[in-house]
């Protein structure tokens, strides 16, 4: 059982997630049978395939037509012929354990014990799943978030009889689908996201419950102060306050007073009109900044933290697939285990000492690891250890982006996919950070990318700025003149989205080359803002005034070729050629003399702000600096020997 084995797929379900699915592995290029009980599901599911790819492929998110995407896709309302000759089927079905048993039934019926059995299951333990089968080891979970088409995690969970070969079948293939997967190697309830998720909705609630904060208060501190993408009682409103009560009813886990007395009310969020919120004689999530107050943040904070030290201390997960975990599940702006370095792991396990003995409550006790850790004097990066070890690092340690030293190449990338890359302040301080304390003898050349396949930086992250006071940001960013005045040349990688701060970012860099799906935009006027990162000035400097203006005043964005064709960028490239053309510039830098070089480059940036005589001056300067070096001497050589050159940098 391996991904090579795996050619055709069935999907049983044809709801929200079951369609879903469907769609992201016909994309992935299987085909695929889509199979619910009734005609008119499938042909709803269906539909709404037709719609998305249709969508998709009006903005050219997909490198091939919905047509052909759509001719790898089967229907049908017969189980049998759907799994007839799939090697991998993942049951979407409704949570109810009898109707799930019933299905895998007729699996291990209608399947050979070399199909891959999944479930997609949230809430349910694949362990009770697999005891309808005489093949349990083939059982496991991948649990895709919800829209499937756009979400990029996947966890793939052990059930207690899940063979290792099944599950890195699992993992394996939903790479192939371009998703991103997270093991879940034991099978607790809730798996890794929403074992975290249910202390940042549940303490606040407990909180509001005994009066000790309100909702505003809550809501307003952990979407503007602390960041996440919005606050619990947002959360609960936008996903149904009787999906968190069920969940917890189901675990038997403690309720919170609010929520019990919202779900007997039938106030459930904006499904119904009224929850936390009222969305239809009211204005909705109307909290603001200001609402934040004293809210205690540690205390959600600290037992979402404590959840992570189960996952960990347990062998659940590891801290990475922790905080990958809730980074592209949940949108967190960053790992909750990385967060907790930040913190220190000794203040969160006196805060959870402090709330355990003044209520008793079981939430609030201690896990071993946490304390294991603390024992051992692993509080965090200031120790030098934590969740993560930070003791080897050369430069950093750095959360939100990833750097590789390598033969004088410093390649940088942006690791923040699920904002799309948006540039927070922590982001912009780290690549300052970076570039300023990385030894420029070392590196002849840098690039600066973005992770994942969606952006370059989709622009600044507006929450992580919700805090800073207007007079700093009156400053110009230094991480911005930082690349602009780095002392070796800077190239820019663009695939996808380079809008506000992250085309600020890319003007700063000398060099910029795109795929040719990438836009780029200066949209802070529809915010009314302007750009703040240099983008005014780089930009007319770059385009003239007369397209400068264009891009700023009306906010619009401009495709590849348009940004080529104005000088916006070196190279608008097919993504099939892109690495390519990349690794010619990079190796034209790499190999070029690495003092000519930042000459060269200091010389034109300094001369667009002086007089023409001036620069020229500078010019001449320079060139005079240059001709008594080695690599002069070495170049000459070459020439004259006609070899390549290899300058030393002397």
């Amino acid at each position: 059982m391996s991904l090579d084995s795996i050619d055709r797929v069935a999907v049983l379900g044809a709801g929200n997630m079951g369609h879903g699915i469907t769609e992201v592995t016909a994309m992935g290029g299987y085909d695929v049978t889509m199979r619910d009980i009734k005609s008119e599901f499938v042909e709803d599911g269906y539909e709404s395939i037709e719609w998305s790819l249709q969508k998709l492929e009006e903005k050219e998110l997909i490198d091939e037509s919905a047509d052909e995407v759509l001719s790898r896709i089967d229907t049908t309302t017969d189980l049998e012929e759907a799994v007839a000759d799939a090697d991998l089927v993942i049951e979407a079905a409704p949570e109810d354990l009898d109707l799930k048993h019933d299905i895998f039934t007729d699996l291990e019926e209608y399947t050979t014990e070399d199909t891959l059995l999944a479930t997609n299951t949230s809430s349910l333990p694949i362990s009770d799943i697999a005891e309808a089968v005489d093949t349990p080891e083939r059982v496991l979970g991948l649990h895709f978030f919800n829209p499937p088409v756009k979400m990029d995690l996947v966890e793939v969970i052990y059930g207690e009889d899940t063979s290792d070969e099944a599950a890195e079948a699992g993992y394996e293939w939903v790479e192939s689908v371009g998703k991103t997967p997270i093991y879940v190697r034991k099978d607790v309830r809730g798996f890794v996201v929403n074992t975290i998720v249910g202390p940042f909705g549940g303490e606040p609630a407990f909180m509001v419950s005994n009066g000790e904060a309100t909702i505003r208060e809550a809501d307003a501190t952990m979407a503007h102060e602390r960041g996440y993408p919005m606050g619990p009682f947002e959360l609960a409103d936008l996903t149904g306050i009787d999906v968190g009560y069920h969940v917890r009813k189901e675990g038997d886990s403690p309720i919170p007073p609010i929520t019990e007395e919202k779900v007997e009310a039938e106030e459930l969020g904006q499904k119904t009109g009224k929850g936390f919120y009222d969305y239809e004689d009211g204005d909705g999530a109307d909290y603001e900044p200001e609402d934040a107050g004293d809210f205690d943040w540690l205390r959600v904070e600290a037992r979402m933290i404590n959840r992570a030290a189960f996952l960990v201390g347990e062998d659940v997960a590891t801290p990475e697939e922790v905080d990958t975990g809730v980074q592209l599940g949940l949108g967190f702006p960053e790992g909750i285990c990385r967060r907790a370095d930040k913190i220190g792991l000794d203040k969160v396990l006196e805060k959870l000492e402090e709330l355990y003995e003044e209520t008793g409550e079981d939430r609030f006790e201690p896990h071993p690891y946490l304390e294991e850790l603390v024992a051992e004097g692993k509080t965090g990066e200031d120790a030098g250890a934590g969740f993560y070890d930070y003791g080897d690092a050369e430069l950093g340690p750095y959360h939100d982006l990833n750097y590789d030293l390598e033969d004088g190449l410093l390649a940088i990338e942006l690791d923040r996919p699920s904002r799309m890359n948006a540039l927070s302040n922590d982001l912009l301080a780290e690549i300052d950070d970076l570039l300023t304390s990385v030894d420029t003898d070392e590196v002849r050349c840098v690039t600066i990318e973005g992770a994942g396949d969606r952006a370059f930086s989709a622009g600044a992250d507006i929450s992580g700025f919700g805090d800073t006071d207007p007079a700093d940001m009156m400053d110009v960013t230094p991480a911005f003149e930082t690349v602009n005045d780095f002392p070796r040349p800077v190239l820019a990688k663009i695939d996808g989205f380079c809008l506000g701060g992250g085309l600020e970012l890319a003007l700063a860099c000398d060099l910029r080359i795109a795929t040719e799906r990438s836009s780029f935009g200066a949209p802070e006027i529809g915010l009314g803002l302007i750009p703040g990162g240099g983008g005014t000035q780089r930009l007319t400097r770059i385009l003239g005034e007369t397209r400068a203006k264009e891009l700023v005043f009306r906010g619009n964005h401009i495709d590849a070729d348009r940004a080529e064709d104005w000088g916006l960028i070196n190279r608008s490239v097919e993504r099939d050629d892109f690495d390519a053309t990349v690794e010619e510039f990079v190796d034209d830098l790499h190999s070029g003399p690495p003092i000519g070089l930042k000459v060269a480059k200091k010389v034109m940036n300094e001369g667009q702000d002086a007089s023409l005589d001036a620069a020229l001056a500078m010019e001449s300067q320079g060139f005079g600096l240059l001709i008594s070096t080695d690599d002069v001497l070495e170049g000459t050589a070459a020439f004259a020997e006609d070899r390549e050159p290899e300058f030393e940098g002397e």
